[in-house]
């Protein structure tokens, strides 16, 4: 009867310790729940109950019921439908747009802007949206969607949604298929993401798309991937808000602990845990201990002999210590009490010679263990690195590279191979002090060899299937071109977890860096704004005919544009290239490219062709002259789109209102107009009125010589 007892005494001790066992704790004094909604530290209720100003929460009564009240995340004004030790489930409404007919290619006003209040408060922001576990979806019929960063117009990503002709969308449609494409489509998100705003573009050929039922409008908006089941309910959308403390890694941190300007959140008995996507970290309790891992002294001791976890042999006494236990054997018994070994009885006591004797020739059989296992152990370690490494060169494409190797019998093959070892060195092991450049999903590196040559590092963030088409792709293509005015491909490395490439190094930055940037803006002249436009237009000639086979590069801006030390003109980021038989286009499914370069007639008939490069070459002539970016967020509406109101100047007759302020000084008015009127025929709609890449670099050296 008293063991009975005993076992439910100890059963309602562990069912109270795995219910108080809760990450979710709030601090001491402050409110733990709001509605339903438990509320742990670092967030937290009322002054002092949160970490910072980006973990305050706010208790407000509900909107349709007053006697329920909701938890909001103050940052970003949203109800929070749930928090976990790494994310924050928020919901937002998606508000309808005010919609109307217009034109193929004009926007129809803005969906949605997400940000959050605070724009500097001393410390980072710790939320991103999740790209793992969100995606952009849009609803109607010939739109294209695309998402942005709401601080800044670069652009992210998009999709386009498609319909059959005469053929209206109906909400069953929807529900009864995937979104492919089709009346829908929907697209990942790029990792980083902490703010944004969703826009729609109308791409109907007949100027008026067959929309959601009679609206004549259409719907894009941030979810959850399986949106299905909510997004009717009132346009109230669950969102995902990944969440970390810190802005730096955990090593970073650790090392200032102690010092003045500390500010790590794990407290004792915890973890770190770094943030895979970025900067940042997480805290937990360390194993044996239970608790929120952010409280002073929140990670508690698990009783492990209390709560049953632990194993010792029947005969054994288990007893607990700070974060784990021991078993111990009793009186008259030896032996660690573990059910594999038990407690062995005492036996006589054995002689001193004896015992000297055993422990010489057991240390001897211990000592080549030890040496045979360190020698296996290396062998071992030697035959897996080999393994992984073969691992990830199939992984990486090198199989792909090979199959283009063989059947291009170019120039592939001369491409230097890289080890992992040797770009470690060259970049710190990849310092993010060493980083020149980000994209969608890779980074720039800059790194030194150990012959002392200075290289540009591109390194893929994740891998999945279609970047290693990518990546290859870029190889191949690279590796077919010998232009001055084309990056130099100096090599490749596939025997790491990512795949990476090696180019040389140009030192003075990208074409938008010095239009653009603030600190920059004029500083390049005329004379020299010239040269530049004639050496992308060389070095698309070449891509363009100068080969057997025609390469189009898909994403001119002045972005992928470097310049040297001299200025020079030097194309580059050939990841979405293709190489195409001469006199062919090249079909898609999807469209690539960046919003603002891209060919109209690209969108309606998903065809590229070697004038949708000159349609792309002509925004940037744009942008030589104006210095204005093809896309602003900061301009009126009818000026955000760079092409239309330069084409709208022209037409007018107010070309040498919209000019920068140093063309006007320097350019002499013919070459103004000869050079605006190249732009302009570049950027002609039908894409056959456009001239060639040959044409254009004839027509910019004539003018040149004028």
């Amino acid at each position: 009867m008293s063991s009975r007892l005993g076992f439910l005494f100890n059963l309602l001790i562990l069912v109270s310790i795995l219910e108080s066992d809760d990450a979710f704790a709030a601090k001491l004094h402050c409110p733990s729940k709001c509605g339903n909604i438990k509320i742990s530290y670092p967030f937290g209720i009322g002054k002092g109950c949160c970490r910072n100003k980006w973990f305050e929460i706010t208790c407000q009564n509900h909107s349709s019921n007053l006697r329920q009240q909701v938890p909001m995340l103050r940052a970003y004004q949203l109800e929070i439908l749930n928090i976990t030790n790494a994310e924050v489930r928020v919901a937002y409404t998606w508000n309808f747009p005010h919609c109307y007919p217009t034109k193929p290619g004009v926007q129809f006003g803005l969906e949605q802007v997400i940000r959050p209040v605070y724009r500097e408060i001393g410390v980072p922001n710790p939320f991103i949206f999740s790209h793992i576990n969100n995606k952009l979806v849009a609803i109607g019929c010939d739109v294209y969607s695309y998402i942005t960063n709401s601080y800044s117009s670069n652009y992210t990503t998009g999709c386009l949604s498609l319909c059959q002709a005469q053929r209206s969308w109906q909400t069953s449609d929807i529900q009864s298929s995937p979104c492919a494409g089709v009346q829908c489509c929907q697209t990942a998100l790029p990792a980083g993401l902490k703010s944004f705003h969703v826009s729609i573009l109308n791409v109907s050929s007949s100027g008026r798309p067959y929309l959601f039922g009679s609206h004549d409008c259409a719907r894009a908006f941030l979810a959850e991937h399986d949106f299905s089941d909510y997004y009717l309910d009132n346009h109230h959308v669950p969102v995902r808000l990944t969440w970390v403390v810190g802005k730096n890694s955990c090593r970073e941190n650790q090392r200032q602990i102690g010092s003045a300007n500390s500010s790590y959140a794990c407290s004792e008995n915890t973890d770190c845990v770094d943030y895979a996507n970025g900067h940042g970290y997480r805290c937990k309790c360390s194993q044996g201990y239970h608790g929120n891992a952010y409280l002073l002294n929140g990670c508690e001791d698990i009783d492990e002999c209390k709560m049953g976890k632990a194993r010792c042999a029947q005969e054994a006494e288990c007893k607990n210590t700070a974060g784990s236990y021991y078993c111990s054997c009793p009186k008259g018994y030896h032996g660690d009490g573990t059910p594999e070994n038990g407690c062995i009885a005492d036996g006589r006591q054995i002689p001193l010679p004896l015992i000297v004797s055993l422990g010489i020739a057991g240390g001897l059989i211990l000592a080549v263990i030890i040496i045979s296992g360190i020698s296996f152990s290396l062998r071992l370690g030697r035959q897996r690195q080999l393994k992984q490494r073969q691992m990830f060169f199939t992984r990486n494409g090198g199989l792909l590279l090979q199959q283009q190797i063989a059947s291009r019998k170019s120039a592939v093959g001369t491409t230097k191979i890289f080890s992992i070892q040797a770009l470690e060195r060259a970049t710190d092991n990849f310092n993010a002090s060493r980083i020149r450049g980000t994209g969608g999903f890779c980074s720039l590196y800059k790194g030194m060899l150990c012959d002392g040559k200075i290289v540009a590092i591109k390194k893929a963030r994740i891998m999945d299937e279609s970047q290693v088409a990518q990546f290859i792709n870029e190889v191949v293509i690279l590796s077919q071109i010998n232009h001055r005015n084309i990056v130099k491909l100096l090599g490749c490395c596939l025997d790491a977890e990512v795949p990476l490439l090696v180019f040389e190094f140009v030192r003075n930055g990208t074409l938008s860096h010095h239009l653009h940037d603030e600190g920059h803006v004029s500083s390049l002249s005329w004379e020299c704004r010239f040269r530049i436009a004639l050496d992308i237009a060389g070095a698309l000639a070449y891509l363009h005919s100068a080969a057997s086979t025609s390469i189009f590069h898909r994403d001119i801006k002045s972005t992928n544009i470097l310049l040297d030390e001299n200025y020079n003109a030097i194309v580059a980021d050939f990841g979405l290239s293709r190489s195409i038989p001469i006199d062919r286009s090249h079909l898609t499914t999807q469209v690539h490219g960046t919003f603002g370069y891209l060919d109209p007639e690209y969108f309606q008939s998903s065809q590229f062709t070697e004038k949708s490069d000159v349609y792309s070459f002509g925004v940037v002539l744009v942008e030589l002259l104006t210095g204005e970016k093809a896309v602003s967020s900061t301009k009126f509406e009818e000026e955000k789109n760079l092409v239309m109101h330069y084409i709208s100047a022209v037409k007018e007759n107010r070309l040498f209102q919209i000019l920068e302020g140093r063309v006007c000084e320097e350019a002499k008015e013919e070459e103004v107009l000869e050079f605006a009127k190249i732009a302009r025929r570049c950027l002609k709609l039908n894409g056959k009125k456009r001239p060639t890449m040959k044409e254009v670099v004839i027509e910019l050296e004539n003018l040149r010589n004028f």
